[in-house]
């Protein structure tokens, strides 16, 4: 069964300085790919807290790794996913 992603949209956001430099050195230290990644997580890890509160959360998996993970676990073989920075 293959993994479906919602379509991404553009969002523009303003964010103190100390924020970009935290979120670009989660990136140096290579735990995720770019800042849309990092933001993306922060986001869904947001809403499963405070607006839909039964799902559970993915430990800072990076999404990619996630979908990964999941066609694995599904047994797909294509599991090659390029999610747009």
């Amino acid at each position: 069964m293959p993994v479906v992603l919602d379509t991404l949209k553009v969002v523009t956001i303003c964010m103190p300085e100390s924020y970009v430099e935290g979120v670009d050195k989660l990136i140096n230290a290579g735990m995720y790919p770019n800042r849309s990644e990092v933001i993306r997580i922060a986001i869904r890890d947001l809403l499963v807290d405070e607006l839909w509160g039964t799902k559970t959360k993915s430990g800072g998996l990076p999404l990619v790794a996630q979908l990964e993970q999941a066609a694995i676990e599904n047994g797909s073989q294509s599991s090659q996913v390029s999610p747009t920075s």
